[in-house]
């Protein structure tokens, strides 16, 4: 039994699995998942005829949001799963408060650069909720780019990095987790 609440990070580049295996974990262990872009696609919901691009006013909301709902969670008792495409320098400062008030893992996730290209193009194509992304906007160039410069979350807290080209063993993120 922990005695804080558990902070379990789901983070790693673009395309690599993170949602799908933010609610694995979450559905396993019985918490919320709290989705960076599931709160941004529900703001742009909220906002008729919202344009997505770098740094548009619903990805800054986002950013905020995302910390706020975590630690509201967590303060009142109440362990999450957290994920997001975040480097560290995004996460360090969202995290830090939280290490005294939460037991926190963190959950790497990892593919080869072709394979999250490929999700990319994917789901930009057939998951009509990225439109409140910016997906299509940036070229593969790019994208691999950031792929190959992220930069994962870095606190002193346990960390695993699972290949999440196929689906990761849950029974082993789950053992790291308890």
């Amino acid at each position: 039994m922990h005695s804080k609440p558990m902070l379990v990070v789901v983070s790693g580049p673009p395309g690599t699995g993170k949602t799908t295996l933010a609610h694995r974990i979450a559905t396993a262990i019985g918490c919320p998942a709290i989705c960076r872009d599931e709160i941004k696609e529900g703001m742009a919901h909220a906002t008729p005829g919202f344009v997505p691009g770098p740094g548009d006013p619903l990805t800054m909301r986002t950013l905020s949001t995302f910390f706020d709902v975590i630690g509201l969670l967590i303060g009142r008792g109440t362990t999450v799963v957290a994920e997001a495409a975040f480097q560290d320098r995004l996460w360090n400062p969202g995290l830090t408060p939280l290490l005294g008030r939460a037991d926190i893992r963190i959950v790497h996730c990892d593919v080869p650069a072709e394979v999250a290209l490929a999700r990319i193009t994917a789901r930009s194509t057939s998951d009509q909720r990225r439109s409140a992304h910016e997906d299509a906007q940036i070229s593969p160039d790019a994208r691999l780019r950031t792929h190959n410069a992220f930069q994962p979350v870095d606190l002193p807290v346990p960390s695993l990095t699972v290949d999440t080209t196929r689906e990761p063993a849950l029974a082993e993120i789950l053992a790291f987790l308890s």
